[in-house]
Protein backbone atom coordinates (compact mmCIF):
# COMPACT_ATOMS: atom_id res chain seq x y z
CA UNK A 1 0.00 0.00 0.00
CA UNK A 2 1.03 3.56 -0.72
CA UNK A 3 -0.03 6.19 1.94
CA UNK A 4 -1.15 9.45 0.73
CA UNK A 5 0.01 12.73 2.44
CA UNK A 6 -0.26 16.00 2.01
CA UNK A 7 1.64 19.59 1.34
CA UNK A 8 1.13 23.11 2.01
CA UNK A 9 3.41 26.21 1.34
CA UNK A 10 2.19 29.38 2.57
CA UNK A 11 4.12 32.76 1.82
CA UNK A 12 2.95 36.29 2.25
CA UNK A 13 2.22 38.35 -1.32
CA UNK A 14 4.24 41.08 -1.69
CA UNK A 15 3.33 44.90 -1.47
CA UNK A 16 0.54 45.90 -4.60
CA UNK A 17 1.20 42.45 -6.40
CA UNK A 18 -2.17 40.84 -5.36
CA UNK A 19 -3.82 41.54 -8.63
CA UNK A 20 -1.00 40.79 -10.88
CA UNK A 21 -0.76 37.35 -9.31
CA UNK A 22 -4.25 36.82 -9.99
CA UNK A 23 -3.74 37.57 -13.04
CA UNK A 24 -0.96 35.34 -13.62
CA UNK A 25 -2.62 32.28 -12.20
CA UNK A 26 -5.92 33.07 -13.93
CA UNK A 27 -3.63 31.75 -16.94
CA UNK A 28 -3.47 28.22 -15.79
CA UNK A 29 -7.25 27.78 -16.10
CA UNK A 30 -9.64 26.31 -18.61
CA UNK A 31 -12.29 27.30 -16.96
CA UNK A 32 -12.93 29.85 -13.55
CA UNK A 33 -10.64 28.32 -10.94
CA UNK A 34 -10.29 25.24 -12.82
CA UNK A 35 -6.91 24.36 -13.95
CA UNK A 36 -5.88 22.96 -17.40
CA UNK A 37 -3.60 20.41 -16.96
CA UNK A 38 -1.31 21.58 -19.18
CA UNK A 39 -0.91 25.30 -18.32
CA UNK A 40 2.08 26.40 -18.99
CA UNK A 41 3.25 26.58 -15.49
CA UNK A 42 2.44 23.85 -13.38
CA UNK A 43 2.48 20.92 -15.84
CA UNK A 44 0.02 18.54 -13.52
CA UNK A 45 -0.47 15.77 -16.76
CA UNK A 46 3.29 14.81 -15.81
CA UNK A 47 2.95 13.85 -12.11
CA UNK A 48 1.74 10.62 -11.85
CA UNK A 49 0.89 10.69 -8.10
CA UNK A 50 -1.01 14.42 -7.41
CA UNK A 51 -4.33 14.02 -6.72
CA UNK A 52 -5.88 17.15 -6.11
CA UNK A 53 -3.95 20.60 -5.89
CA UNK A 54 -4.62 24.57 -5.58
CA UNK A 55 -3.54 27.77 -5.66
CA UNK A 56 -5.53 29.95 -2.76
CA UNK A 57 -5.04 33.37 -1.55
CA UNK A 58 -5.70 33.90 2.02
CA UNK A 59 -7.55 37.02 2.78
CA UNK A 60 -8.96 37.36 6.06
CA UNK A 61 -12.03 38.86 4.62
CA UNK A 62 -13.76 38.72 8.21
CA UNK A 63 -11.01 40.19 10.19
CA UNK A 64 -12.81 42.84 11.82
CA UNK A 65 -15.71 40.66 13.52
CA UNK A 66 -13.37 39.48 16.45
CA UNK A 67 -13.81 43.05 17.82
CA UNK A 68 -17.19 41.24 18.48
CA UNK A 69 -14.94 39.67 21.34
CA UNK A 70 -14.12 42.86 22.69
CA UNK A 71 -10.02 42.13 21.09
CA UNK A 72 -8.93 44.21 18.73
CA UNK A 73 -7.82 42.33 15.21
CA UNK A 74 -4.36 41.38 14.14
CA UNK A 75 -3.13 42.29 10.96
CA UNK A 76 -2.77 39.53 8.26
CA UNK A 77 -1.76 40.65 4.50
CA UNK A 78 -2.80 38.33 1.63
CA UNK A 79 -0.64 35.13 1.79
CA UNK A 80 -0.62 32.79 -1.49
CA UNK A 81 -1.22 29.16 -0.82
CA UNK A 82 0.08 26.06 -2.96
CA UNK A 83 -1.80 22.75 -1.23
CA UNK A 84 -2.01 19.59 -2.84
CA UNK A 85 -2.47 15.66 -1.64
CA UNK A 86 -0.34 12.94 -3.31
CA UNK A 87 0.88 9.41 -2.76
CA UNK A 88 3.75 9.34 -0.87
CA UNK A 89 5.80 11.28 1.06
CA UNK A 90 5.71 15.05 0.43
CA UNK A 91 9.64 15.61 0.19
CA UNK A 92 10.05 13.71 -2.73
CA UNK A 93 7.00 15.25 -4.27
CA UNK A 94 8.32 18.51 -3.72
CA UNK A 95 11.70 17.79 -4.89
CA UNK A 96 10.02 16.19 -8.37
CA UNK A 97 7.97 19.22 -8.56
CA UNK A 98 11.20 21.36 -8.56
CA UNK A 99 12.40 19.35 -11.48
CA UNK A 100 9.37 19.59 -13.58
CA UNK A 101 8.10 22.55 -12.78
CA UNK A 102 10.93 25.35 -11.47
CA UNK A 103 10.30 28.03 -14.26
CA UNK A 104 6.06 28.22 -13.78
CA UNK A 105 6.79 27.86 -9.69
CA UNK A 106 9.69 30.64 -9.84
CA UNK A 107 7.36 32.76 -11.84
CA UNK A 108 4.46 32.17 -9.08
CA UNK A 109 6.41 32.93 -5.61
CA UNK A 110 8.40 36.06 -7.17
CA UNK A 111 5.07 37.86 -6.30
CA UNK A 112 5.83 36.49 -2.64
CA UNK A 113 8.09 38.05 -0.10
CA UNK A 114 11.58 36.66 0.32
CA UNK A 115 11.77 35.34 -3.26
CA UNK A 116 14.18 36.64 -5.40
CA UNK A 117 15.99 34.89 -8.57
CA UNK A 118 18.88 33.07 -6.33
CA UNK A 119 16.22 31.87 -3.89
CA UNK A 120 16.71 27.32 -3.97
CA UNK A 121 13.75 27.08 -4.64
CA UNK A 122 13.34 23.49 -2.77
CA UNK A 123 14.98 24.90 0.78
CA UNK A 124 12.59 27.58 0.20
CA UNK A 125 9.45 25.45 -0.19
CA UNK A 126 10.43 23.13 2.27
CA UNK A 127 10.96 26.37 4.88
CA UNK A 128 7.07 27.71 4.03
CA UNK A 129 5.73 24.32 4.24
CA UNK A 130 2.95 22.95 7.04
CA UNK A 131 1.95 20.40 8.09
CA UNK A 132 -2.11 19.60 9.14
CA UNK A 133 -3.48 19.45 12.30
CA UNK A 134 -5.48 16.89 11.07
CA UNK A 135 -5.73 15.27 7.25
CA UNK A 136 -8.13 13.16 6.07
CA UNK A 137 -8.05 11.01 3.33
CA UNK A 138 -11.14 9.12 1.32
CA UNK A 139 -9.28 5.24 0.76
CA UNK A 140 -6.02 5.17 2.45
CA UNK A 141 -3.88 3.52 0.16
CA UNK A 142 -5.71 4.24 -3.14
CA UNK A 143 -3.14 5.75 -5.60
CA UNK A 144 -3.66 8.02 -8.55
CA UNK A 145 -2.20 5.12 -10.70
CA UNK A 146 -4.93 2.69 -9.25
CA UNK A 147 -7.87 5.44 -9.94
CA UNK A 148 -7.06 5.80 -13.21
CA UNK A 149 -6.31 1.78 -14.45
CA UNK A 150 -9.37 0.72 -12.62
CA UNK A 151 -11.60 3.61 -14.56
CA UNK A 152 -10.14 2.30 -17.82
CA UNK A 153 -10.78 -1.00 -16.32
CA UNK A 154 -14.76 -0.90 -15.79
CA UNK A 155 -15.04 1.11 -19.14
CA UNK A 156 -13.53 -1.59 -21.11
CA UNK A 157 -15.95 -4.30 -19.59
CA UNK A 158 -18.72 -3.05 -19.74
CA UNK A 159 -18.16 -2.54 -23.41
CA UNK A 160 -17.19 -5.96 -23.90
CA UNK A 161 -19.86 -7.23 -22.00
CA UNK A 162 -22.36 -5.68 -24.20
CA UNK A 163 -20.82 -6.97 -27.17
CA UNK A 164 -20.91 -10.79 -25.52
CA UNK A 165 -24.86 -9.89 -24.35
CA UNK A 166 -25.50 -8.77 -28.08
CA UNK A 167 -22.99 -12.00 -30.11
CA UNK A 168 -24.76 -14.21 -27.53
CA UNK A 169 -28.48 -14.81 -28.44
CA UNK A 170 -28.80 -16.92 -25.12
CA UNK A 171 -27.13 -14.85 -22.75
CA UNK A 172 -24.61 -16.76 -20.95
CA UNK A 173 -25.33 -17.13 -17.57
CA UNK A 174 -23.17 -14.57 -15.17
CA UNK A 175 -20.13 -17.28 -13.81
CA UNK A 176 -19.70 -17.62 -17.81
CA UNK A 177 -19.51 -13.81 -18.13
CA UNK A 178 -16.86 -13.75 -15.11
CA UNK A 179 -14.80 -16.07 -17.06
CA UNK A 180 -14.69 -14.56 -19.96
CA UNK A 181 -14.11 -11.49 -18.89
CA UNK A 182 -11.42 -12.13 -16.93
CA UNK A 183 -9.77 -13.99 -19.94
CA UNK A 184 -10.98 -11.02 -21.85
CA UNK A 185 -8.81 -8.88 -19.52
CA UNK A 186 -5.77 -11.08 -19.39
CA UNK A 187 -5.26 -10.74 -23.10
CA UNK A 188 -5.93 -6.71 -23.09
CA UNK A 189 -3.13 -6.51 -20.52
CA UNK A 190 -0.89 -8.64 -21.97
CA UNK A 191 -1.47 -7.08 -25.45
CA UNK A 192 -0.18 -4.04 -23.36
CA UNK A 193 -3.65 -1.74 -23.75
CA UNK A 194 -4.63 -2.22 -20.46
CA UNK A 195 -3.00 -2.48 -17.46
CA UNK A 196 -3.72 -3.49 -13.44
CA UNK A 197 -0.70 -2.75 -11.37
CA UNK A 198 -0.11 -4.46 -8.30
CA UNK A 199 -0.14 -2.43 -4.86
CA UNK A 200 3.43 -1.40 -4.03
CA UNK A 201 4.62 -2.93 -0.52
CA UNK A 202 3.96 -0.10 2.35
CA UNK A 203 7.34 1.57 3.58
CA UNK A 204 8.04 0.09 6.90
CA UNK A 205 8.58 3.54 8.68
CA UNK A 206 5.03 4.37 7.60
CA UNK A 207 4.04 1.09 9.35
CA UNK A 208 6.09 1.76 12.34
CA UNK A 209 4.77 5.30 12.70
CA UNK A 210 1.24 4.75 11.96
CA UNK A 211 1.12 1.87 14.48
CA UNK A 212 2.92 3.83 17.27
CA UNK A 213 0.33 6.85 16.65
CA UNK A 214 -2.70 4.37 16.77
CA UNK A 215 -1.05 3.25 20.51
CA UNK A 216 0.45 6.56 21.86
CA UNK A 217 -2.81 8.25 21.76
CA UNK A 218 -4.89 6.46 23.31
CA UNK A 219 -2.05 5.24 26.21
CA UNK A 220 -1.38 9.09 26.44
CA UNK A 221 -4.99 9.90 27.39
CA UNK A 222 -4.72 6.57 29.59
CA UNK A 223 -2.15 7.50 32.00
CA UNK A 224 -3.44 11.13 31.83
CA UNK A 225 -6.90 10.22 32.93
CA UNK A 226 -6.91 11.10 36.64
CA UNK A 227 -6.04 14.28 36.07
CA UNK A 228 -8.85 14.92 32.80
CA UNK A 229 -11.38 13.79 35.46
CA UNK A 230 -10.29 16.67 37.94
CA UNK A 231 -10.13 18.89 35.51
CA UNK A 232 -13.05 18.12 33.87
CA UNK A 233 -15.74 20.07 35.63
CA UNK A 234 -13.69 23.10 35.72
CA UNK A 235 -13.74 23.19 32.13
CA UNK A 236 -16.93 22.01 30.96
CA UNK A 237 -18.58 24.93 33.68
CA UNK A 238 -15.90 27.89 31.60
CA UNK A 239 -16.97 26.58 28.35
CA UNK A 240 -20.92 26.21 29.52
CA UNK A 241 -19.96 30.53 30.27
CA UNK A 242 -18.11 31.14 27.01
CA UNK A 243 -21.08 29.06 25.03
CA UNK A 244 -23.70 31.71 26.62
CA UNK A 245 -21.80 34.85 26.55
CA UNK A 246 -20.00 34.30 23.28
CA UNK A 247 -21.20 36.63 20.32
CA UNK A 248 -22.74 35.22 16.91
CA UNK A 249 -22.35 36.43 13.71
CA UNK A 250 -25.29 35.88 11.14
CA UNK A 251 -24.79 37.94 8.76
CA UNK A 252 -24.86 37.09 5.10
CA UNK A 253 -21.99 37.36 2.90
CA UNK A 254 -21.59 39.99 0.20
CA UNK A 255 -23.46 39.05 -2.95
CA UNK A 256 -20.32 39.51 -5.06
CA UNK A 257 -18.58 37.66 -3.06
CA UNK A 258 -21.32 34.62 -3.62
CA UNK A 259 -21.30 34.76 -6.70
CA UNK A 260 -17.20 34.42 -6.77
CA UNK A 261 -17.74 31.29 -5.13
CA UNK A 262 -20.38 30.12 -7.32
CA UNK A 263 -18.51 30.79 -10.47
CA UNK A 264 -16.16 28.21 -9.60
CA UNK A 265 -18.88 25.37 -8.34
CA UNK A 266 -20.15 22.40 -10.23
CA UNK A 267 -17.96 22.59 -13.52
CA UNK A 268 -16.71 18.98 -12.45
CA UNK A 269 -18.65 16.25 -10.25
CA UNK A 270 -16.10 17.45 -7.80
CA UNK A 271 -15.95 20.53 -6.25
CA UNK A 272 -13.18 22.53 -4.03
CA UNK A 273 -14.14 24.27 -0.47
CA UNK A 274 -11.52 26.49 0.94
CA UNK A 275 -12.44 27.99 4.46
CA UNK A 276 -10.27 30.50 6.45
CA UNK A 277 -11.45 32.00 9.62
CA UNK A 278 -10.15 33.07 13.06
CA UNK A 279 -10.42 31.12 16.70
CA UNK A 280 -11.85 32.68 19.62
CA UNK A 281 -9.76 34.19 21.79
CA UNK A 282 -8.74 32.66 24.90
CA UNK A 283 -6.61 29.70 25.84
CA UNK A 284 -9.49 27.47 26.64
CA UNK A 285 -11.28 28.07 22.98
CA UNK A 286 -7.07 27.13 21.90
CA UNK A 287 -7.16 23.91 24.00
CA UNK A 288 -10.60 22.86 22.39
CA UNK A 289 -9.37 23.05 19.00
CA UNK A 290 -6.39 21.41 19.28
CA UNK A 291 -8.02 18.59 21.31
CA UNK A 292 -10.86 18.45 18.52
CA UNK A 293 -8.24 18.10 15.84
CA UNK A 294 -6.21 15.27 17.50
CA UNK A 295 -9.35 13.61 17.79
CA UNK A 296 -10.16 14.10 14.56
CA UNK A 297 -6.79 13.46 13.09
CA UNK A 298 -6.75 10.29 15.03
CA UNK A 299 -9.89 8.71 13.98
CA UNK A 300 -9.65 9.68 10.15
CA UNK A 301 -6.36 7.89 10.27
CA UNK A 302 -7.48 4.82 11.63
CA UNK A 303 -10.63 4.42 11.55
CA UNK A 304 -12.51 5.99 8.96
CA UNK A 305 -10.09 4.88 6.24
CA UNK A 306 -12.06 2.90 3.82
CA UNK A 307 -14.50 5.39 2.13
CA UNK A 308 -16.65 7.13 4.92
CA UNK A 309 -15.75 9.97 7.54
CA UNK A 310 -18.54 8.89 9.61
CA UNK A 311 -21.43 8.55 7.12
CA UNK A 312 -20.46 11.10 4.94
CA UNK A 313 -19.11 9.50 1.31
CA UNK A 314 -18.73 12.76 -0.90
CA UNK A 315 -15.03 13.73 0.67
CA UNK A 316 -11.95 13.04 -1.73
CA UNK A 317 -9.56 14.93 1.31
CA UNK A 318 -9.62 17.42 3.61
CA UNK A 319 -7.43 19.31 5.73
CA UNK A 320 -7.67 21.43 8.99
CA UNK A 321 -4.50 23.83 9.30
CA UNK A 322 -3.44 26.61 12.47
CA UNK A 323 -1.61 29.05 11.17
CA UNK A 324 -0.56 32.55 12.67
CA UNK A 325 0.72 31.59 16.01
CA UNK A 326 -2.53 29.24 15.71
CA UNK A 327 -4.78 32.84 15.98
CA UNK A 328 -6.40 31.15 12.56
CA UNK A 329 -7.40 28.00 10.89
CA UNK A 330 -7.55 27.15 7.67
CA UNK A 331 -10.26 24.04 6.65
CA UNK A 332 -9.46 22.57 2.79
CA UNK A 333 -11.47 19.76 1.17
CA UNK A 334 -12.15 17.99 -2.15
CA UNK A 335 -15.91 17.00 -2.26
CA UNK A 336 -18.64 15.60 -4.85
CA UNK A 337 -21.88 17.25 -5.12
CA UNK A 338 -23.08 20.63 -4.80
CA UNK A 339 -21.82 23.44 -1.88
CA UNK A 340 -25.15 23.48 -0.52
CA UNK A 341 -25.53 19.27 -0.40
CA UNK A 342 -22.27 18.85 1.22
CA UNK A 343 -23.25 21.39 4.24
CA UNK A 344 -26.32 19.58 4.34
CA UNK A 345 -24.42 16.45 4.51
CA UNK A 346 -22.46 17.26 7.47
CA UNK A 347 -25.11 19.65 9.11
CA UNK A 348 -27.71 16.47 8.84
CA UNK A 349 -24.82 13.42 10.11
CA UNK A 350 -21.78 14.78 11.70
CA UNK A 351 -22.89 17.89 12.96
CA UNK A 352 -21.49 17.75 16.44
CA UNK A 353 -18.19 16.97 14.64
CA UNK A 354 -18.73 20.58 13.15
CA UNK A 355 -19.32 22.04 16.65
CA UNK A 356 -16.55 19.94 17.72
CA UNK A 357 -13.79 22.15 15.48
CA UNK A 358 -15.61 25.19 14.37
CA UNK A 359 -17.51 26.25 17.27
CA UNK A 360 -14.25 27.98 18.33
CA UNK A 361 -14.11 30.25 15.43
CA UNK A 362 -15.46 33.47 15.55
CA UNK A 363 -18.80 33.99 14.35
CA UNK A 364 -19.82 30.47 14.81
CA UNK A 365 -23.45 29.98 16.02
CA UNK A 366 -23.51 28.80 20.10
CA UNK A 367 -23.54 25.37 21.04
CA UNK A 368 -24.58 23.78 23.74
CA UNK A 369 -22.27 21.75 25.67
CA UNK A 370 -19.84 21.93 22.73
CA UNK A 371 -21.59 19.02 20.90
CA UNK A 372 -25.34 20.31 20.82
CA UNK A 373 -26.85 23.18 18.94
CA UNK A 374 -24.36 25.31 16.70
CA UNK A 375 -24.68 23.77 13.23
CA UNK A 376 -28.08 22.44 13.97
CA UNK A 377 -28.70 26.37 13.66
CA UNK A 378 -28.45 26.01 9.70
CA UNK A 379 -29.04 29.16 8.34
CA UNK A 380 -26.01 31.24 10.79
CA UNK A 381 -24.22 27.96 10.12
CA UNK A 382 -24.22 28.71 6.27
CA UNK A 383 -24.22 32.22 6.44
CA UNK A 384 -20.57 32.13 8.58
CA UNK A 385 -19.48 28.99 6.37
CA UNK A 386 -19.75 30.93 3.45
CA UNK A 387 -18.81 34.75 4.58
CA UNK A 388 -15.56 32.55 5.84
CA UNK A 389 -15.15 30.90 2.44
CA UNK A 390 -12.68 31.73 0.10
CA UNK A 391 -12.45 30.79 -4.14
CA UNK A 392 -9.41 29.11 -5.22
CA UNK A 393 -7.12 30.66 -8.24
CA UNK A 394 -6.68 27.70 -9.65
CA UNK A 395 -7.32 24.06 -9.03
CA UNK A 396 -7.15 20.70 -10.21
CA UNK A 397 -7.75 17.14 -10.41
CA UNK A 398 -6.35 14.50 -11.36
CA UNK A 399 -9.58 12.47 -12.38
CA UNK A 400 -12.45 15.05 -13.57
CA UNK A 401 -15.92 13.12 -13.63
CA UNK A 402 -15.00 10.27 -11.19
CA UNK A 403 -16.81 10.50 -7.40
CA UNK A 404 -15.45 9.07 -4.54
CA UNK A 405 -18.42 6.60 -5.40
CA UNK A 406 -17.11 6.13 -9.00
CA UNK A 407 -13.74 5.06 -7.41
CA UNK A 408 -15.56 2.73 -4.84
CA UNK A 409 -17.58 0.77 -7.67
CA UNK A 410 -14.41 0.71 -9.48
CA UNK A 411 -12.21 -0.72 -7.06
CA UNK A 412 -15.19 -3.63 -6.31
CA UNK A 413 -14.97 -4.30 -9.52
CA UNK A 414 -11.86 -5.18 -10.07
CA UNK A 415 -11.45 -7.19 -7.35
CA UNK A 416 -14.36 -9.91 -8.04
CA UNK A 417 -12.77 -10.01 -11.53
CA UNK A 418 -9.12 -10.87 -9.82
CA UNK A 419 -10.84 -13.42 -6.87
CA UNK A 420 -10.53 -17.41 -7.32
CA UNK A 421 -13.72 -18.42 -6.72
CA UNK A 422 -16.77 -15.79 -6.05
CA UNK A 423 -20.36 -16.87 -5.37
CA UNK A 424 -23.24 -17.02 -7.38
CA UNK A 425 -24.72 -13.89 -5.75
CA UNK A 426 -21.13 -12.65 -5.89
CA UNK A 427 -20.91 -12.31 -8.85
CA UNK A 428 -24.65 -11.08 -9.76
CA UNK A 429 -24.01 -7.85 -7.48
CA UNK A 430 -20.71 -7.27 -9.54
CA UNK A 431 -22.24 -7.47 -13.02
CA UNK A 432 -24.91 -5.03 -11.73
CA UNK A 433 -21.63 -2.42 -11.12
CA UNK A 434 -20.84 -2.63 -14.93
Amino acid sequence: MTPQSTFMITATIGHDRLDELRTLLATMNSAPGFANPRNTLIPYWQFNNLHVARFTILQANTNEDIRSHGVPPEIWRPALCFIGDIDGDPETFLAEMVIRAEPGLRRIFSFCEGFDPGTDLLEWLVRHSHRPDANYVNWRGRTVQQIREESVLSQVLASEIRSLLAANGNHPNARQLWHRLQQFMQEEVAAGRSSLTAPAPTPIMWRIRDLLHLVLIPLAALCLAPLIVLALPFYLRRLRQLELSDPENALRADPAHLQALSAQEDIDVTNQFNVFGQIKPGRLRLFTIRLGLLLLDYVARHIYTRGYLTRIQTIHFARWVLIDNNRRVFFASNYDGSAGSYMDDFINKVAWGLNLVFSNGVGYPRTHWLLKAGARNEMKYKHTLRRNQLPSESWYKAYPDLTAIDLARNSRIRQLLERDNPSDQELQEWLSLL
